[in-house]
């Protein structure tokens, strides 16, 4: 059935817009009427998704994505709103005159429309699957169907800025240290490229024998001068193969488990993709979502493969009736705070307590060590640039000596 976008005035004489399914532009205008609005514009189905294709490119471009901030501050006043007694319908549109950036504007709009068409809030949402992902949606599915949405959405909330919390947290720490290294290496291209071959000239004609220091570096910034084509070209053929190999089932997996299994990283990466778990997990369970599509969703946001792999054994042992702790810990990937844990909260029935109390002493264990990463990096790296400069200082200074005596004896 075509989709048609309309403009039109409600009873109050509100203007009112969206996009409706319908046989042909009369027929939604008599559909519209019999709601008590009132039809103004339409345009056709090629029209609509003409007008949508670039509506999509302009929101992608101009507007922007809409951050995990956006959504939790959203989600905190549509749990206030519902909260307050007001009825959905209502509270999504008091949420679009609150809400700041345009593109969840019209996703909350959009989803307001089917609501108030009998969708369920969860089925609508689920649409638009790039802004309310599964877990998402699945906890605001088991809100509805327990009555409890106010208290589901507040947990949605928190869980969002939390995650939002650790994730700038992180990309903030590691900023200063990939400036330093873009900027390093930078610097150090343009010297061995431009500056040291315009020094190394006055070599070429003396007599005096090279220290080895001095003919590897001129040899070297030789070769990065005359064949850096040869060097990026070949720099972006090794990227493109990895990324092709890593987008392999058989690369993926043995890409996670190198992770897992690096030195200093390693370990952090499990740690977060452990609280990451933990986290999600006590939030689906405290908000009635089963116990199996919980796992199934958690699943899927660790970001490792081989960490999935055993979140995925667990389920299916959980389904022959077996414990959650007992797959974890045979799977040799989790550490033993994890299961034990886990053990203790499945027989005390407090299983949600226990995985937010897992998931907070991994979420402060990642902060402390990417503290400490950061405090030993920085130092690391000045050092190191300091080591390359003072090679190049004395390849360059010890020959230059050298002609100095000579001249003057």
């Amino acid at each position: 059935m075509p989709v048609f976008e309309f403009k039109a005035l409600d009873g109050r004489g509100k203007a009112v817009q969206g996009l409706r399914e319908a046989d042909s532009p009369k027929t939604l205008r008599s559909t519209l009427r019999r709601e008590g609005v009132f039809l103004t514009e339409v345009l056709g189905e090629q029209q609509a998704k003409a007008q949508a294709a670039r509506e999509v490119n302009v929101r992608r471009w101009v507007v922007g994505r809409v951050s995990a901030t956006d959504l939790a501050i959203a989600t905190r006043q549509l749990a206030v709103l519902v909260g307050a007694g007001i009825p959905l319908v209502e509270a999504l549109s008091a949420l679009i005159d609150q809400v700041e950036k345009e593109r969840l504007k019209r996703v909350i709009s959009d989803i307001r429309q089917r609501v108030n068409e009998g969708a369920s809030l969860a089925d609508a949402m689920a649409l638009h699957p790039r802004i309310f992902t599964t877990l998402y949606q699945n906890m605001i599915r088991a809100g509805e169907h327990s009555g409890a949405l106010e208290l589901v959405l507040v947990r949605l909330a928190d869980f969002t800025e939390s995650q939002a919390r650790l994730r700038s947290k992180i990309m903030g720490t590691m900023a200063y240290p990939v400036a330093m290294m873009a900027i390093g290496s930078v610097i150090l291209g343009v010297l061995f490229s431009v500056v040291i071959p315009k020094i190394t000239k006055i070599f070429e004609d003396t007599k005096i024998t090279l220290p080895w220091t001095t003919k590897a570096l001129i040899g070297f910034s030789s070769f990065v001068h005359d064949y850096w084509w040869a060097l990026g070209a070949l720099l972006a053929l090794a990227i493109w193969a990895f990324l092709r190999w890593k987008r392999t089932p058989a690369g993926l997996a043995r890409w996670d488990r190198m992770v897992l299994d690096a030195w200093v990283f390693g370990p952090l990466i499990r740690h977060i993709a452990i609280a990451r778990f933990a986290r999600t997990l006590a939030t689906l369970l405290k908000s009635g979502v089963p116990l199996l599509t919980a796992m199934d969703i958690v699943k899927n946001i660790v970001g490792n493969t081989r960490l999935a792999e055993v979140i995925e054994q667990s389920r299916d042992a959980i389904r022959e009736g077996e414990s959650i702790a007992a797959p974890l810990k045979r799977s040799g990937e989790f550490p033993p705070l994890v299961y034990h844990m886990v053990s203790v909260g499945e027989r005390s029935g407090a299983l949600e307590e226990m995985l937010g109390n897992v998931a907070k002493a991994y979420e402060d264990q990642v902060e402390t060590t990417i503290g400490a990463l950061t405090s030993l990096l920085e130092p690391a790296m000045i050092v190191g640039m300091g080591v390359v400069v003072a090679f190049i200082v004395f390849s360059v200074l010890m020959p230059i000596l050298q002609i100095n005596n000579l001249a003057g004896g």
